[in-house]
């Protein structure tokens, strides 16, 4: 998740009280008293003032971005304002196919397509021969078809795997989830170390694939974690034409074609030749992505905003609303388990056996610390990054809604109980379940850094 970081040093100047980690002074702005932590910004929640201490750095940020992801941010603004008016006005958003999403399937058909075209013209000019060039042509062609193709997302070889016999409890609560979003379970459960969860379709027969990122999942409570459960799987019933089988794969192939059609940064004379050469088929692909964009983002954001009704009915609207505060400071949970993993990779262990008992409380401990540093965070922070991700248009990733929006959307309507109840036996068992990966999960991050 794309988060903004929770902690930093107070700004500003003015004299001030402290006792511990509290500080009051009034503020320069208004006179107004504030009242905060010394560890994190201080700043005046009546007239905001010194809440966002740093935006030129992300006005940077913001130009960094090239001009495609640009629009694109600009577009996902533009589309979950529009829904969330649409939504506290009483409409239904409802999944299902529009205009939008056919012209989505067309457009990933031509995608298709024309790989497909590459790859007979390859072989057709392999058929015929016509000498060496026609040989060099025909294999050029197959080649990018090959590595143009329509691709499902690899699996990564340091996820932890559970089966439904090592990890039952966890299946059956994912079960539970599911039904309540109307949908069938998951065929695996990975267990990774992002701050993240995701759920996906791989290989031919669709296997459905939840990966759950183990430092997010620490730091949740159990009802924020059925919660998150019910926002992975209420995407496999919400219609998000992005995500379909169909869809996705054309827009990684598009993403692809972008990058082999980019000019050369610093050309060389050759070079320039072949970005004027390439530069029509540049501008075919760059609009295609960009109309790709446009006719997908909506549903896009629909089944997001879809989502986020699926995590209220199985883990509580209060339990999605605070997983949802939580995406607010997780970079700065990264933050701490990168100082905790360079900390505890310090720490000098004796030999033999000793060794392996120490290796293991501190693996152990990476987590405590994270959930203990996390748990202490207070109300006063997470309002201000609140406020900040308002003004910043703060989301997830450059196609989910920004996320006050999404938070607004949750609150418009009267408060959804539990469908699933994660009492503290269930998650006891689920705990110990999850030992295992806590465990290699914690070393890998201490021995080699945490990079999430």
């Amino acid at each position: 998740m794309e988060m903004g970081a929770a902690m930093g040093a107070g700004a500003g100047s003015g004299a001030g009280v402290a006792t511990g980690f509290g500080c009051v002074r009034p503020c320069p702005e208004c006179g107004r008293e504030m009242r905060g932590d010394s560890r994190y910004v201080l700043w005046c929640a009546a007239c905001e003032w010194n809440v966002d201490p740093e935006p030129p750095e992300e006005e940077q940020e913001e130009e960094r971005y090239d001009r495609l992801e640009r629009a694109r941010r600009a577009l996902v603004r533009r589309h979950g304002e529009k829904l969330l008016a649409e939504m506290t006005g009483g409409e239904s958003l409802r999944p299902g196919r529009d205009v939008f999403s056919v012209l989505a399937f067309a457009l990933a058909l031509v995608v298709h397509g024309s790989t497909l075209a590459l790859a007979l013209g390859g072989a057709w000019w392999l058929v015929r021969g016509w000498g060496d060039l026609g040989m060099g042509l025909g294999l050029i062609l197959l080649v990018t078809a090959w590595s143009l193709r329509p691709r499902t997302w690899k699996l990564s070889e340091d996820d932890a795997v559970l089966g439904r016999d090592v990890a039952p409890e966890l299946y059956a609560l994912v079960d539970d989830v599911a039904r309540v979003v109307a949908t069938r379970s998951v065929d695996e459960i990975r267990v990774d170390a992002e701050f993240n969860a995701t759920v996906m379709n791989h290989g031919l027969r669709g296997r459905r694939i939840l990966t759950l990122g183990l430092p997010l999942w620490e730091i949740l409570t159990p009802q924020q974690r059925v919660a998150l459960l019910g926002h992975e799987l209420a995407h496999y019933s919400n219609g998000d034409t992005r995500h379909s089988a169909m869809v996705a794969p054309a827009y990684n192939s598009l993403i692809e074609w972008h990058y082999y059609l980019e000019p050369e940064p610093d050309p060389s004379l050759l070079d320039m030749f072949a970005n004027v050469f390439y530069s029509g088929a540049r501008l075919l692909v760059r609009g295609m992505l960009s109309l790709l964009d446009h006719v997908t983002l909506r549903a896009s954001q629909r089944g997001e905003y879809l989502a986020d009704r699926g995590a209220a009915r199985a883990g509580s609207t209060e339990a999605a609303v605070g997983l949802m505060d939580l995406s607010l400071v997780a970079d700065s949970g990264a933050v701490s388990l990168r100082r905790e993993a360079a900390r505890a990779s310090l720490a000098k262990p004796r030999g033999g056996r000793t060794a392996e008992a120490e290796a293991a409380a501190e693996a152990e401990k990476v987590w405590e610390r994270l959930r203990d540093y996390v748990g202490a965070i207070p109300e006063h922070e997470y309002e201000r990054q609140r406020r900040v991700g308002a003004r910043r248009g703060h989301s997830v990733d450059s196609t989910h809604p920004p996320t006050h929006l999404r938070r607004a959307s949750l609150l418009a309507g009267p408060a959804i109980p539990a469908a699933v109840v994660a009492d503290e036996e269930r998650q006891g068992r689920i705990a110990a379940e999850l030992a295992g990966a806590r465990a290699t999960l914690g070393r890998r991050i201490i021995r080699d850094g945490y990079d999430g």
